[in-house]
């Protein structure tokens, strides 16, 4: 029988997650979690592949079990999982679910401290040195619904089929001391946020025009765009899904 898993990690101490040789990640906290408490061997996929050090308010997984799982099993596996993974639902779905190849948007938002603020170090961009032009930056994000290929934020060598996604919404706030900008699309490149994120910065200091912007994106060159911005900012907060298809 399929489950889908919804769950939430801080990033810090892990690798990113998937599972790498050598390396703890998330992936491999949870899968011997399930496999110990099931007592068969259980692999996960995940809804994405989160970077080392960054974080995810929810996030989604599958797997597949001959075993029943029932109600309170989810206060089981979290006292096998350490206090920065916890698992807030799980529930069963049909066969053809697949927690990645079936998302059809994912959000994530990245938060800049704009005070030097201990209690964020690993929560936050701490960027009080200098002073951000949060209008100017929402005017560079709104160029972005303008294109649909990103490879100039794509990491170097990232095994991308395609660079093409559709972003739906891109815009920063202020609050409580913090910008936060928050992104969706149907799908991410590797490292695209942070270099996006990075890039709308150096538009923020004016560093970078309006139009050098787009130059940017038409260059589809990584060594055009500004440098990725740290990843202990960055939190996936959303994968969204037509939950009517896969109700079982």
């Amino acid at each position: 029988m399929r489950y889908c898993v919804e769950f939430s990690y801080f990033g810090k101490h892990y690798f990113g997650y998937q599972i790498q040789p050598h390396q703890v990640s998330v992936q491999e906290v949870i899968e011997r979690a399930f496999s110990t408490l099931l007592r068969e061997e259980i692999k996960i996929t995940g809804a994405g592949r989160t970077d080392t050090g960054v974080h995810a308010k929810k996030i989604y997984a599958h797997l597949d079990t001959e075993q029943i799982i029932v109600q309170g099993f989810c206060r089981k596996v979290n006292s096998f999982l350490p206090p920065d993974i916890a698992v807030h639902r799980i529930f069963p779905v049909t066969d053809a679910f697949h927690a990645r190849f079936d998302a059809t948007y994912r959000t994530y938002e990245y938060h800049i401290s704009l005070d030097k603020n201990p209690f964020l170090t690993d929560f936050a961009w701490q960027h009080w040195k200098k002073d951000l032009d949060m209008d100017k930056m929402n005017q560079a994000a709104e160029i972005l619904f303008e294109y649909q290929d990103f490879a100039c934020f794509s990491k170097v060598g990232a095994d991308n089929k395609t660079t093409i996604c559709q972003i739906f919404f891109a815009q920063w706030e202020q609050k409580n001391g913090r910008l936060i900008f928050t992104i969706s699309a149907n799908r991410f490149l590797r490292n695209m946020v942070r270099a996006i994120v990075g890039t709308l910065v150096e538009v923020g200091r004016g560093k970078i025009e309006l139009n050098d912007f787009r130059k940017i994106i038409d260059s589809k060159d990584r060594g055009k765009a500004g440098s990725s911005a740290p990843a202990q900012g960055l939190y996936l907060v959303d994968v969204g899904y037509e939950w009517e298809k896969f109700k079982r």
